[in-house]
């Protein structure tokens, strides 16, 4: 058998930067144990796979350790290739996946994803975390069981050298770091350790959170967003109600085939 496979650089205008997310389209389902094992051979965050569904798409994403249940910069990348690639007559795509209906649509030369908008709620801050990311924040806030620690500034977000074991254990479903910023209206960086990835160039999902929390904190609905990786990336947002846009560039990095 015989699949193809695009890398595509998310969040970015430029090869080398943004997030780097393998896309596999499919004609039909692998089993769990083949994707999972394709998303560990390619060895990137996210690994997303879709395929034709209900006459639309289904989306699914691994990373090398688990399948998760969103992921931006992989469903961004994934609308990419239909949307210059494989279907470029189309203006928008939207995917079934396991947190419901997310559509891409073209924005010039970005595309903006319209997700669900997860707002965060003030949580205790166990000692022990606070001690892993190397400096106590100034808040904390959770989303589910994924945890938000907000900074006074950019650079203790820049700053911060964390315990990543530690965190594999006291975060397990990764933890956010955001401070507003002079440049930007807020900046993020992202640890998800237990999820096999240490720290993730661009994330769309935490996004989810930041973007409803950001809205409230700085009374504004449009709002621009960097995220302080090694690579870098910058985000559009918006917060429309229940959902939120997320807007990013992206670029084909490579194709190819697996061979199974």
């Amino acid at each position: 058998m015989q699949l193809p496979l695009y890398q595509i650089d998310a969040f970015a205008s430029h090869v080398f930067a943004g997030n780097p997310a393998a896309v596999c389209p499919l004609e039909e389902w692998l089993p769990d144990a083949t994707m999972q094992a394709i998303a560990v051979e390619n060895n990137l965050a996210e690994t997303a796979y879709f395929c034709r569904e209900n006459g639309g798409y289904r989306i699914r994403w691994f990373t090398p350790a688990v399948e998760v249940d969103l992921c931006g910069h992989a469903t961004l990348a994934s609308g990419f290739l239909l949307l210059t690639r494989l279907a470029p007559e189309l203006e928008a795509v939207e995917f079934a996946s396991l947190s419901g209906p997310l559509r891409v649509t073209r924005k010039g030369k970005a595309f903006a994803l319209d997700f669900p908008a997860r707002p965060p709620q003030p949580a205790d801050l166990p000692a022990a975390l606070a001690n892993a990311l190397s400096a106590p924040p100034s808040a904390f806030l959770k989303a589910g069981a994924r945890c938000y620690a907000v900074y006074r500034n950019a650079e203790e977000v820049r700053a911060l050298d964390p315990d990543m074991a530690a965190l594999a254990t006291l975060a397990p479903d990764g933890i956010a770091v955001t401070a507003p910023d002079s440049a930007y209206d807020f900046v993020s960086r992202f640890f998800a350790p237990s999820h096999g990835v240490a720290e993730d160039p661009v994330t769309g999902s935490t996004h989810t959170t930041l973007i409803p929390y950001w809205a409230e904190r700085l009374g504004k609905t449009s709002m621009r967003a960097a995220q302080l990786s090694a690579r870098g990336g910058e985000l559009q947002c918006r917060l429309n109600g229940d959902r939120v846009e997320i807007a990013g560039e992206a670029v084909l990095y490579m194709e190819g085939r697996i061979f199974l």
